[in-house]
């Protein structure tokens, strides 16, 4: 099961709540990496879907346009209790008329633009949500600005997994062990199934990194060996933590956590950074080569520690607080509304968070 998590506001009363009472309570706009060139194979389409996951939602282009499900580009997934607007790409020959002509349940098609290439995956640049919180505190919209002003400041807030990505059961992560180890046989059921639990079983380790960071007093603090990651910019093995850590709360710079894997950047060998790495690993009970046996689907990479919480707005209705904050590609809007509401993000049944 998965564990709960700090919270780095915790001196800040919560606004409690209920989000998501309906999906209009949650509200997504994907903020695309580039724009659609207008020319080109092919077709960038602007969907607006209800009720529905962007699997769902391709699917049900696919068969009303009879391609091939893989031949339609995906940046990133957004949740389906939600209603989320996001780009998507399709192959030629359909055309952008065939486009704007799909009429499909939930879904809208809200433009169609020439482009030259697929769309692939993280080819997002952020997303803009707009979350209704109803049956809040009677001074909800206060503490939330609080809240708020405490999360935009450097190095942001925590970039935890949210529980979505540990499945409806909460046992992803302990299937993803079982693969690891070979407790399940790999390749006896679908090979993206496989991919999404070694994932799970990683992004369990990242949160465990990043706890024991905040309970350690490690979380504005450059560590010696610390794979730190410019904000829009590459990243570079600090061996300055002094400079790094001055940088760091300057907002120019973030640590980065381990997605455990072969192809991951790992801390300097040798550093305090490499050993706390290596203690997460030790204290799940795998061996620094574990993912090996798995590369071939789950190759590593780093995680950045915290993300910047940007454009935070806060109104209120007659029967809810609205909340509005963006944040990069792949960092989980529940992450930033536990901290706000102070109690799990009510939600009808957890889903691929927007990415």
């Amino acid at each position: 099961m998965v564990e709960t998590l700090p919270y780095l506001t915790g001196d800040l009363p919560g606004i409690g709540g209920v989000l998501r009472a309906r999906d209009d309570d949650f509200a997504v706009d994907e903020i695309p990496a580039y724009p659609a060139t207008g020319t080109g194979d092919h077709v960038f389409v602007h969907v607006e879907k209800r009720g529905l996951t962007t699997p769902a939602a391709v699917t049900g282009i696919a068969r009303a346009l009879a391609i091939p499900e893989r031949d339609i580009g995906v940046a990133g997934m957004k949740d389906r209790h939600a209603v989320t607007r996001q780009w998507l790409s399709l192959p030629p020959p359909i055309t952008p008329e065939q486009a704007r002509a799909l009429v499909l349940p939930d879904i809208q098609i809200l433009d169609a633009v020439r482009h030259g290439h697929k769309l692939r995956t993280g080819h997002v640049r952020g997303n803009r949500f707009v979350l209704r919180v109803r049956e809040a505190a009677p001074d909800a919209a206060a503490r939330a600005r609080a809240i708020l002003e405490r999360l935009a400041a450097a190095p942001g807030a925590p970039n935890w997994y949210g529980e979505q990505r540990f499945g409806r059961a909460g046992d992803n992560a302990a299937r993803g062990r079982d693969l690891l180890t070979g407790a399940t046989p790999r390749g006896q059921r679908d090979r993206r199934m496989d991919r999404l639990m070694i994932s799970a079983l990683q992004s369990e380790l990242f949160n465990a990194w990043l706890r024991a960071r905040l309970a350690d007093g490690y979380y504005r603090c450059a560590l010696a060996g610390d794979v730190l990651h410019k904000r829009g910019g590459g990243m570079f093995a600090c061996t300055e933590p002094v400079v790094d850590t001055a940088r760091m709360l300057a907002g120019e710079l973030c640590a980065t956590g381990p997605m455990f894997g072969d192809a991951m950047r790992a801390a300097t060998a040798g550093s305090e950074a490499a050993a706390r790495e290596a203690q997460i690993l030790a204290d799940a009970g795998l061996a620094p080569g574990a993912f090996h046996a798995v590369r071939a689907i789950a190759e590593g990479t780093r995680r950045d520690a915290t993300i910047e919480v940007g454009e935070a707005t806060v109104a209120e209705e007659p029967d809810a607080v609205v909340i509005g904050f963006t944040l990069p590609g792949g960092a989980y809007a529940t992450a930033v509304m536990r901290e706000i509401m102070k109690s799990p993000p009510t939600s009808p049944a957890p889903t691929p968070d927007p990415g």
